[in-house]
């Protein structure tokens, strides 16, 4: 299959990269905005051509769309109208994105809304751009098909196919559900990440050796603050009930182990640790 990919960063030169690698893709086009990004990804490898958005969809089999969602909330719609063009039928379209229940609703009532493949790989590191980019990404990560029943069993079987391909494992769900769910296992952790960091920047003003002082801890808790605003401002905006809500939840924890410590209450710090410590029973 010839597979276009529009967006070469992380994300969508990764899966350029395991597609092309393991035989699923014969030929990779490329769409890429940023001329020194499109340089880099035609440098390293991430594609056979580059070539522009309307040429891609029109050549391709399969079109990825890895932008942030922002972008991809308009793209999604001019893709599909090119699909309504004679000859292009058979085409399908998928977004990565993180959220989910604004990019299908846009789809929603368009003619050609079964040829669109909502997922979501969940994979990712805190870098981006074309540099990002790394095989094996996917491997043994699970991906998120959203409202897959509005998708045509034909186009839903070759998507499926795809992430098979970068050996990833499939969980359908419905896209509201998605992100609720995702609010609470990625958005509040960059959240509360860009908070921390801000916090220790704040403090390093004044002491210079803060950093000197990080251990792994510190650097594992603040690597997501790493990420690209370009990509999470989008993200925190359409996904902004539930993760109100989930900060909010988030502040009343934090409230309990501040007024816990402030009365010097060890018995209640041991017990909030206890309590939280249960999660070892669902991530290892």
């Amino acid at each position: 299959m010839v597979i276009g990919v529009v967006g070469l960063g992380l994300i969508g030169g990764s899966m350029a990269i395991d597609l092309k690698r393991r035989g699923f893709a014969s030929k990779v086009l490329g769409v890429e905005s940023e001329p020194v990004n499109a340089e880099a990804a035609l440098r390293i490898g991430l594609c056979d051509e580059l070539v522009s958005f309307e040429d891609c969809v029109r050549r391709s089999d399969i079109v990825v769309i890895a932008v942030p969602v922002g972008t991809a909330v308009k793209m999604l719609p001019q893709v599909l109208d090119i699909f309504s063009e004679e000859g292009n039928a058979g085409k399908i379209v998928i977004d990565t994105c993180s959220t989910k229940s604004q990019i299908v609703r846009v789809a929603h009532y368009h003619q050609m809304r079964g040829r669109f493949v909502a997922t979501h790989p969940m994979a990712g590191t805190e870098y981006s751009g074309p540099w990002a980019a790394m095989p094996n990404l996917f491997d043994g990560r699970a991906c998120i098909f959203a409202n897959s029943e509005e998708s045509d069993p034909q186009a839903l079987r070759v998507v499926e196919e795809l992430y098979d391909a970068l050996n990833m494992r499939p969980i359908y769900m419905n896209a509201d559900n998605h992100d609720v769910h995702t609010a609470y296992v990625s958005h509040i952790s960059h959240v509360t990440s860009f908070a921390l960091a801000l916090t220790v920047l704040e403090k390093e003003q004044d002491e210079k050796h803060i950093f000197d002082l990080a251990s792994g801890g510190f650097s594992s808790t603040v690597r997501l603050a790493k990420s690209s605003s370009d990509m999470w401002v989008p993200i925190l905006t359409q996904n902004r009930d539930n993760v109100l809500r989930v900060i909010d939840t988030y502040l009343e924890k934090m409230r309990q182990f501040r007024d816990a410590i402030a009365d010097y209450d060890e018995s209640r710090i041991d017990e909030l640790i206890r309590e939280a410590n249960r999660i070892k029973k669902i991530i290892r």
